[in-house]
């Protein structure tokens, strides 16, 4: 599969500035095969390690963390030479390890010249658990997400509608009728696959939603074996409880996430480290609430208001068990889960552009599904599950902040009138 991260890891491979750097992403969004991928397009040699797995390579950092002593233990280890500029060395899992993340540090100040690959499902959480020495301002980051619809278009052989969707979006004019319907039909199959490479793989090549359906069970398994092994009994209960309930939490109206559902009394001291183990593992979107809509948005947050997504809509569609052919209608289902998973897709694009999620609210009176910073533009967002675009909380926040440009997100045609450009919820890569 063709993914984005691609580029940006060509991009980390000739900076004059390299560092080691770290991959991070939840589990299954295709971090190694990634790696593995562009270290056989541009390097002479691969050598992968997964730390979890190889308990003689994590020996290797046992004793001292001179980088080129590392290097030899390696090899001989590995039966293999890792050659400066011409080997790219994949040290995967290294939450298992911490004497390897800290190595990364010395092999930026001594070895600066090996080329270094760190990723980590749970290292997010390893860092906060045990109280990692992580190598700051060593190291470069990456962050990976699952396929958004780009990539699943790529996936799909649908290269050229992506290429077309990006025209319009940048000249605003309206696509032929019969491209946005395939387009949109290619968005509901989005909604149901989400973008797991080994869901999007399973359906490139059979087609077949009941496929795709186990292989997304298996991963919510691993999600929910991961909180059972990287937390203790205790607050590995919370943590599922808290997962559990995004769904639930997405139904409501007001989609503000509530410790009372997920258990009656609850409160943000009984479960608040749940929420940050959820966060740091990359399988949930932290969606927080900001009271003004001015530069810099960020420090007007209320880091006691928000929202949960789940990092994949296609997770979210089958945790919710929301019946596919009601995704695929062409009817309009007023009052439905629909909504909540159009949201859910809108933050999972706007986080895998690298977008800081916030949503505003005013007193009671209106709220902004998403606004986010463009330079020193705020551009808010305003995001409807079909064609039917009436709303008054746009028009409040635009009057409110003088806003130059506005997104609104929804099925309907590209556009643009008023100050608002119109984006048809297939379109979001573009932005």
């Amino acid at each position: 599969m063709k993914r984005k991260i691609n580029a940006k890891l060509l991009e980390w491979k000739l900076s004059s500035k390299r560092m080691p750097l770290i991959l991070n992403g939840a589990r299954q969004v295709g971090k190694t095969y990634s790696l593995k991928q562009f270290g056989s397009q541009h390097y002479k040699n691969v050598v992968y390690i997964n730390l979890e797995a190889d308990f003689r390579a994590r020996e290797a950092f046992d004793t001292d963390l001179v980088a080129k002593h590392i290097v030899e233990r390696l090899q001989a280890i590995e039966g293999t030479q890792i050659e400066r500029h011409d080997t790219l060395l994949i040290l995967d899992e290294i939450q298992s390890c911490e004497r390897a993340l800290t190595a990364l540090k010395t092999f930026y100040e001594e070895e600066p010249d090996y080329h270094v690959v760190a990723a980590g499902s749970l290292l997010g959480v390893a860092i906060n658990r045990e109280k990692f020495s992580f190598p700051v301002g060593k190291v470069d980051e990456l962050t990976m997400y699952p396929l958004d619809f780009e990539e699943f278009l790529w996936a799909m052989n649908r290269t050229q509608l992506a290429g077309m969707i990006r025209e319009h979006f940048l000249t605003n004019e309206p696509f032929d009728n019969a491209l946005h319907n395939e387009a949109v039909i290619w968005l509901k199959r989005y909604f149901i696959t989400g973008g797991m490479p080994a869901v999007v793989a399973e359906y490139s090549e059979n087609q077949n939603f009941n496929n795709t359906s186990e292989i997304q069970q298996r991963i919510l398994n691993e999600y929910v074996a991961d909180m059972a092994k990287y937390a203790d009994s205790r607050t590995s209960v919370k943590i599922r409880a808290c997962y559990n309930s995004i769904p639930a939490q997405l139904a409501k109206e007001n989609k503000k996430f509530q410790y009372k559902v997920v258990q009656k009394g609850g409160s943000a001291s009984l479960f608040g480290e749940s929420i940050e183990w959820l966060s740091s593992a990359g399988i949930v979107l932290k969606c927080q609430s900001i009271t003004q809509g001015t530069i810099p948005i960020a420090v007007f947050a209320d880091l006691s208001d928000f929202k949960l997504y789940m990092s994949d809509t296609g997770l979210l569609t089958m945790k919710s068990q929301m019946p596919h052919s009601m995704i695929m209608s062409d009817i309009p289902i007023g009052g439905s889960f629909i909504g909540a998973l159009t949201e859910n897709y809108v933050a999972q694009a706007l986080a895998a552009n690298n977008y800081p999620l916030y949503y505003w609210k005013s007193d009671n009176r209106a709220e902004l599904d998403f606004v986010i910073q463009q330079g020193e533009n705020v551009v808010p967002i305003e995001v409807k599950s079909s064609v039917n675009v009436r709303a008054k909380s746009l028009g409040v926040f635009i009057s409110k902040y003088s806003i130059k440009l506005s997104v609104r997100a929804s099925l309907k045609n590209f556009g643009f009138e008023n100050g608002i450009k119109s984006v048809p919820l297939y379109a979001l890569f573009c932005l």
